[in-house]
């Protein structure tokens, strides 16, 4: 006979797995999001649904409590061409978004649902968005939020990517750079008559895989500040030395180091060597610990709080004044895997201290 928590946990999984049925990968959200829009008009009438494209706002907007909003992406990354069928199997809840975030969604769905929206000592809002897996500025939650002005208002932000269960406290910023290397072409039977564009790399490949990585704490919680080259592009015949060689640069750097900081350490690591162009920039996220709501959802989730070692939206939402954390019921190591799974139990866990949180309890 199954127990209360898994009878709730069991719910939830099943409402996933219908959102896992509908495909969502970047740029092809119009369906998931027109299911939500039909769900949620249902819930709060159309007065309480903002939609800007294919990412929703969600609740009440008039309310004077103070509001939680509980924020998560509608897309997905690409299907693997083997990808496995969505299914609930072992325990586990698997299919492409299980994890990163679907599962969250279901949550996110069933509190609005289940509790008495009226009595709580909040006012829930939520928010669901296109184009998260996507470039910075083409993400659906900027545009969101400058038609749903209200939301930055809130007193508590979470944004509900997977993180294990444990509540993750503001992420590393993400810069990517290309750098070019020129060079002169010549045949490669007598290289001395050109310059290799890329061996003129080496000094700095070398100088990358010297780096590790730098911790840096904040509130008690560590960061590590990575650069890495994860893209490669040079030459042109395999009988001629190549002119030009080019490299992508991903840097993650630390809540507190500005974008503009970040770029001057990019710059450093050049020293002259090559061309700098920077191709996408995402500020890091604040640190919140001194939110009460923080230490509440920490206790609820009975778990030590850890920094959030990767980027997420909770970058943007502290450039808005928002205190935001991160915390879903998702494996981060599933996340993008291709038979990508969570594990149904998380579900009600997160749905159970997240109602806590709304209950003030």
């Amino acid at each position: 006979m199954e127990t209360p928590a898994e009878s709730l946990s069991l719910r939830l999984a099943q409402r996933a797995l219908e959102l896992i049925r509908v495909p969502s990968v970047i740029g092809n959200e119009r369906a998931l999001a027109d299911l939500v829009e039909a769900w949620a008009t249902t819930r709060f009438g159309a007065a309480g649904v903002v939609r800007v494209s294919h990412s929703l706002a969600v609740g009440r907007r008039d309310d004077p409590r103070p509001a939680i909003t509980l924020v998560g992406h509608l897309d997905t990354v690409p299907e693997n061409p083997d990808g496995t069928a969505p299914r609930l199997e072992g325990g586990r809840l698997v299919g492409l978004g299980s994890s990163d975030m679907k599962g969250s969604l279901a949550v996110m769905m069933a509190l609005a649902d289940d509790l008495p929206l009226d009595t709580l000592p909040f006012n829930l809002r939520l928010v669901f968005y296109e184009r998260e897996e996507g470039p910075f500025l083409e993400s659906g939650l900027a545009p969101l939020f400058d038609a749903a002005r209200e939301l930055e208002r809130s007193v508590f932000a979470i944004a509900m990517e997977p993180t294990d269960g444990a509540v993750q406290v503001g992420c590393v910023g993400s810069l990517h750079a290309r750098l070019l290397f020129e060079g002169q072409a010549a045949h490669s039977a007598r290289p001395w008559q050109g310059k290799n564009a890329i061996h003129a790399a080496g000094a700095v490949l070398v100088d990358l895989e010297k780096r590790g990585r730098h911790a840096v704490t904040v509130d008690g919680h560590t960061f590590f500040e990575v650069m890495s080259a994860t893209l490669a592009k040079g030459g042109r015949a395999r009988n001629v030395v190549p002119d030009t060689f080019e490299l992508n640069l991903n840097y993650r750097f630390a809540p507190g180091k500005t974008v503009a900081q970040a770029q001057e350490d990019v710059v450093q690591l050049a020293a002259g060597r090559c061309a700098v162009a920077f191709t996408d920039l995402a500020p890091s996220g604040r640190v919140c610990a001194a939110n009460p709501h923080f230490a509440r959802l920490v206790s609820l989730s009975g778990r030590p709080a850890e920094a959030k070692q990767a980027w997420t939206d909770v970058a943007r939402l502290s450039e808005w004044g928002l205190d935001a954390v991160n915390y879903g019921p998702g494996e981060t190591a599933q996340a993008h895997q291709r038979s990508e799974s969570a594990p149904i139990e998380a579900l009600g866990q997160a749905y159970l201290a997240l109602e806590r949180l709304l209950r003030g309890r």
